[in-house]
């Protein structure tokens, strides 16, 4: 019979219930009401301030030139947002200069939030944790970075948001000279450690070239086969004229002996450029061939060595200076897109969704309290003292408020 009687509820028996207990309901929502809408209105007005920044392309809230020099103009910033992520490392910067404890300390004391937060011990933390809940850093969804500040007055909250910009931008100044001073200090080092290594060089390719007599060995190497071929040429029209000369008037013959002391002359000078070390005559040009091989290797690397420091040279160069003028410039490392004014329409409180949402939660717990009364104070017998406490409670509550149940 339970089981038939549970299955033959229907929703008008529960909107029955609801209005036995209407004047409890009633009630509950009239207090909660008037209690929230008092609340809301003694709550302090606030006003909502948001300046709107981006970073210079140039910039890359840090060194950039260098970069640039060896990177076909790519900024650190770019490369980086590529090789760890779709967000921009610039911004990740920014953001952490502006959640940074010395910025808020410092926006904290310029503008005396201890008081506003009624901080009475002068607590930092206890400042910092309260003013981080009326701050917002966020980017948009056009790329800009957006500083949010809440407070009382609007002027206040516009002053703060700009304060925050220029903190930021100050902050990375410092640490993109810092920055900029070391990457400075170690290119002049190499820089300077290059221009020792290439006046070493060049002072051994000197030596070389002086004690030798050797300033370009291709030019001087292919001169003096030139030369050397000149003179076997010379050497076999000599031999062959003396060949005529010993059948029409025999081998000694006055010119045959002349012509012979001109051959042994060539034969000597074809095998001093062909097998001695050095030259018996001095030349700036000429030299031995038996000695190619060494001076020819000892000058390529010498040569080479030169090259090398001359190429580092030029690629340092530019670097040093650029290094330089990083370390002295100060250009802004933020732009306004929209700088923070004062407010003219409140923030909070939201009062129309302070009186709902108490409103809400009041009717939700009258609701269940009505269903749950409905069937305690209805029970014949309590098996647990419990029940029964609970049974009295809703008895009186009736009594009270004159309901017929």
């Amino acid at each position: 019979m339970e089981e038939n009687k549970e299955q033959k509820v229907q929703f008008s028996d529960y909107m029955y219930i609801l209005f036995k207990w209407k004047r409890i309901i009633f009630i509950a929502l009239f207090i909660t009401i008037a209690v929230s809408t008092i609340i809301s209105f003694s709550l302090p007005i606030t006003y909502k301030s948001m300046a709107v920044v981006t970073i210079p392309p140039e910039s890359s809230m840090g060194l950039s030139g260098l970069t640039s020099l060896l990177g076909g103009g790519k900024s650190s910033s770019s490369i980086g947002a590529k090789l760890f992520g779709t967000s921009n490392t610039s911004e990740d910067m920014l953001l952490g200069f502006l959640n940074s404890r010395g910025a808020l300390e410092k926006v904290i004391n310029k503008y005396s939030l201890m008081e506003y937060y009624e901080i009475d011990d002068k607590n930092m933390d206890k400042a910092i944790k309260a003013f981080a809940e009326d701050l917002v850093f966020e980017p948009n969804e056009f790329g800009f970075i957006q500083i949010i500040v809440i407070n009382q007055s609007p002027q206040k909250c516009a002053d703060m948001a700009n304060y925050f910009v220029s903190l930021a931008d100050s902050l990375n100044r410092v640490i993109n000279t810092e920055a900029a001073r070391n990457n400075r200090l170690f290119i002049e080092q190499r820089y300077n450690k290059n221009l020792v290594d290439l006046k070493n060089v060049e002072d051994s390719l000197y030596r070389f070239q002086k004690k030798y007599g050797i300033f370009a060995v291709p030019e001087q190497l292919e001169v003096s086969v030139k030369a050397a071929a000149e003179i076997e040429s010379e050497l076999v029209q000599k031999e062959i004229s003396m060949d005529l000369l010993k059948m029409q008037f025999g081998e000694n013959s006055p010119q045959v002996m002349g012509l012979q002391s001109q051959i042994n002359l060539l034969k000597g000078k074809v095998k001093e450029l062909k097998n001695s070390k050095s030259l018996s005559s001095e030349s700036n040009v000429l030299f031995a061939f038996n000695g190619i091989p060494d001076l020819m290797i000892q000058y390529l690397r010498l040569y080479r060595n030169v090259e090398i420091q001359s190429k580092i040279l030029e690629v340092m160069l530019p670097m040093y200076e650029q290094a330089r003028v990083e370390e002295n410039k100060s250009v802004p490392t933020l732009l306004f897109v929209d700088p923070a004014v004062p407010p003219q329409i409140k923030y909070g409180p939201k009062k129309a969704y302070i009186i709902s949402a108490c409103t809400f939660i009041v009717l939700f717990f009258s609701i269940i309290f009505a269903f749950r009364a409905e069937k305690i104070y209805n029970m014949v017998e309590c098996k647990n003292p419990l029940l029964l406490t609970e049974k009295k409670y809703y008895s009186s509550v009736v009594k009270i408020f004159r309901l017929k149940i």
